[in-house]
């Protein structure tokens, strides 16, 4: 149980957002959770499951379930935005009307939005409006696999602010003996990291796609982690944010689960699959796809290198062969480390 009495909104009815509302539900919490269709929260209401995402987990009595924006923010003491990046805005210009920008905010969504490089929270905050709302922000970011949480799996992940205050409550909101969640006031880096390790992951399963082995993942883990870096530093992140749990440790889960969606998205890449192809097969969405154009962009405009991500771009957009670019990768002009 829980000492949290007012209702929780979350916004966003695919698997993580089933997962944080089925895990507050459970403790006691009354939680609303917003679907982007009405078929959608009638079948899950019926089935009190999300047969669509989360297939085979039980909802909890204090979940509800509905497409009414209004019905479910109204009176909301905390909004979680468990949406995909490339349809966050347009959700969040929706909602804006039945959103209170003095209620506690979390992002639980892992992108960059493409047309402007902007991080998630920078985002809602622009579409919802409120003085000062993007220093109250908090991001939630970790190695935080939805099926392994609903499992009943323990797991780690971070709350990050600019507002100790916030991330306090986020913290006291989200905790459980199941789900340890640790505070840090670095949100860039955290957002950055939940982002960026998208791409790593997707170059991650290409590798093992290809039949390579622990060598070559662990060089994929170690240099994509240094460039990951090199990018969130020259977006004004801390350094220790990328060996933490939302750096280091949502990257090796990405990299080495076949339930990560852009993983998987890898090694479909190293069977012949085109992204397309991919994208059209899945309900779901693999964020590393969308993101690493952003970061592209990102890179170029701060003049940082990253060529595990434009080795991936090239695979997914350029028509290169997973095989040529990796071999280009290892074929670069020689280095130091650091």
């Amino acid at each position: 149980m829980t000492d949290w009495k007012d209702p929780v909104a979350v916004i966003g009815a695919g698997a993580w957002g089933t997962t944080l509302a089925r895990m507050l539900g459970k403790r006691g919490i009354d939680v609303r959770l917003w679907a982007v269709t009405e078929e959608l929260a009638t079948d899950i209401l019926s089935a009190r499951e999300n047969r669509a995402f989360l297939p085979g987990f039980a909802l909890p009595e204090r979940l509800s379930v509905s497409a009414d924006a209004a019905e479910v923010l109204d009176g909301a003491s905390a909004l979680i935005w468990v949406v995909p990046s490339q349809w966050l805005r347009e959700v969040a210009r929706k909602l804006a009307p039945h959103a209170n920008p003095d209620t506690l905010q979390i992002c639980a969504t892992k992108g960059i939005e493409h047309e402007t490089g902007m991080r998630m929270s920078q985002l809602i905050a622009e579409e919802i409006g409120g003085a000062g709302l993007q220093t109250q922000f908090v991001a939630l970011s970790g190695p935080n696999l939805s099926r392994e949480i609903a499992e009943g799996q323990p797991a780690l992940s971070v709350a990050a602010s600019a507002s100790e205050e916030r991330a306090y409550q986020a913290q006291r909101l989200l905790s459980s003996p199941l789900f340890r969640v640790y505070r840090n006031p670095d949100i860039i880096g955290v957002e950055l990291c939940g982002a960026l390790k998208n791409v790593i992951a997707i170059a991650a399963g290409m590798s093992d796609g290809l039949g390579f082995g622990a060598n070559v993942r662990a060089a994929l883990m170690t240099r994509g982690l240094a460039e990951m870096r090199r990018l969130g530093l020259a977006l004004g992140a801390h350094r220790d944010t990328f060996a933490g749990i939302a750096g280091m440790g949502d990257l090796i889960t990405t990299c080495t689960s076949t339930l990560s969606r852009n993983y998987s998205t890898g090694a479909r890449l190293a069977r012949g699959e085109s992204c397309e192809e991919i994208q059209g097969s899945m309900r779901a969405v693999a964020e590393g796809i969308p993101t690493v154009r952003a970061e592209l962009e990102l890179a170029a405009e701060h003049g940082v290198e990253v060529p595990i991500a434009q080795a991936v771009h090239e695979v997914l957009f350029e028509g290169a062969s997973p095989r040529d670019a990796a071999e280009r990768l290892m074929t670069r002009a020689q280095r130091a480390e650091f």
